[in-house]
């Protein structure tokens, strides 16, 4: 049986686009970790091509397309243009459809996405969530090793789960509008998100404020749902279509001048809509037209140019560029030129910046080893920087390496956890524009 359908298979003129270089080796997470060909962006091409030649879906082919972060360092990397990205897409989308996994790999998969891509189910969480934090038994079991062991060895990705969960403060509800401060400038949506509305509240705070404070009415609509980024960077493309198709009509309904994402994946998959609904006669040029008014917190700030008076902020930071902003979006300058527009913080930049963290959507909780792996390499390289603060602009690595940073130092030895603190780009400004102290920043992991 052949390892692809006619639907959407991996494309034969971007396979051979490939000219098996090999400079997309050293910035791949799973060759770096691994050493195998097959685990290259490289060789996962040549099995593309393999399964358009009529080679069977088989375990093995599947195990080597899974292992895949969708990080894009390669994209990056790559000085023959490879569309990788949309490679590894499709082809994930054909696994999905084609390839029956095990019961309870499957069962797992169910659980993620019957939860996660669900903002309410999410929210339902933080109670029971918040009292386990309050309790002491969080602390209790840390303590007790448990966490790292028995328990990481025998439920693994359970473990992974709860090292991940942040620290929940009090839930943060928003208004459908916010004005803008002084001369408006722009009318923009706001994408709240699922893992960020629920676990990050006031990251959405914070980037709602900025957005004001520099001359943009914001408009938040309720309800507005998943923008489908799990499904569609994990294969499930028709689950993506539908949260799609909702979102789109939300904010078409809104009359913005721009949807503004501060979350990297997020952003990511909005501005792929385009070929998400390719072939969709209903949806295919709105996707489009929406996808192309998609932009960063920091670009939409950058584009406008800044309005609002800035206030010192004397404090040493790391910036990490998410995979999918860095790699995906090409959006790297503009939060550093942001950061740099702050009177007194100083930027250190993190060794191997390609390298993805290990987090990558829910990577981290499908290969909880290999996760970690990345995780500990990458907080060791951020607290190699001295810095005393780490920033970043999506949820998923702040849960990565502030779980990481938590289980390693710069020399290997325990933490001691009020060596590094995490905080999101909106949250630095929001602190600058509102004049507050560098400690409403420092709040431990």
């Amino acid at each position: 049986m052949a390892a692809f359908d006619g639907d959407h298979p991996p494309r034969r003129d971007l396979i051979s686009d490939c000219v098996h270089c090999g400079f997309c080796l050293p910035t791949c997470p799973t060759y770096v970790l691994w050493g195998r060909e097959a685990d290259s962006p490289r060789g996962r091409i040549h099995l593309m091509a393999q399964g358009l030649a009529d080679e069977p879906l088989s375990d093995s082919m599947v195990g080597h397309f899974d292992a895949c972060l969708g990080c894009m360092a390669c994209v990056t990397a790559c000085p023959s243009g490879v569309r990788y990205d949309q490679l590894i897409t499709d082809t994930r989308a054909q696994v999905e459809r084609g390839h029956p996994r095990p019961l309870a790999e499957a069962a797992h998969r169910s659980m993620i996405f019957s939860l996660f891509p669900y903002p309410r189910r999410l929210r339902l969480l933080r109670g029971p969530l918040r009292a386990y934090q309050a309790s002491g038994l969080r602390t209790a079991l840390a303590r007790s090793g448990l966490l790292d062991g028995p328990l990481a060895r025998r439920l693994p990705r359970l473990a992974a789960m709860e090292s991940l969960t942040p620290r929940l403060g009090r839930p943060v509800r928003l208004p459908t509008r916010v004005a803008a401060r002084g001369r408006r400038r722009a009318v923009v949506g706001m994408l709240t998100g699922c893992v960020q509305a629920a676990f990050f509240p006031e990251v959405n705070a914070a980037t709602a404020r900025v957005l004001s404070a520099e001359g943009c009415d914001v408009i938040i609509p309720r309800d507005q749902g998943c923008c489908g980024a799990l499904s569609l960077h994990s294969g499930r493309r028709a689950e993506a279509r539908r949260f799609g198709a909702r979102l789109l009509e939300t904010f078409e309904a809104a009359g913005v001048d721009a949807l503004v994402v501060n979350a990297a994946g997020c952003g990511s998959a909005l501005k792929e809509y385009g070929e998400l609904f390719d072939g969709d006669r209903r949806h295919a040029a709105r996707a489009a037209e929406l996808a192309g008014r998609v932009r960063d917190l920091s670009e939409i700030l950058v584009e406008l140019g800044p309005a609002a008076p800035r206030h010192p902020l004397p404090v040493t930071i790391a910036y990490h560029d998410a995979c999918h902003l860095g790699h995906a979006q090409g959006v790297r300058s503009q939060p550093r030129q942001l950061l740099a527009g702050i009177p007194g913080l100083r930027i250190r930049e993190i060794a191997d910046p390609e390298i993805c963290c290990g987090s990558a959507g829910i990577w981290n909780l499908l290969n909880p080893g290999p996760a970690g792996e990345l995780g500990e390499r990458k907080a060791r390289d951020v607290l190699a920087t001295g810095a005393r603060l780490l920033v970043t602009a999506n949820p998923g690595c702040l849960m990565q390496i502030s779980a990481a940073a938590r289980r390693v130092s710069a020399d290997g030895k325990p933490l001691d956890v009020t060596h590094i603190d995490v905080a999101h780009t909106a949250q630095v400004l929001d602190a600058s524009l509102r004049g507050l102290p560098v400690d409403s920043l420092l709040r431990g992991l």
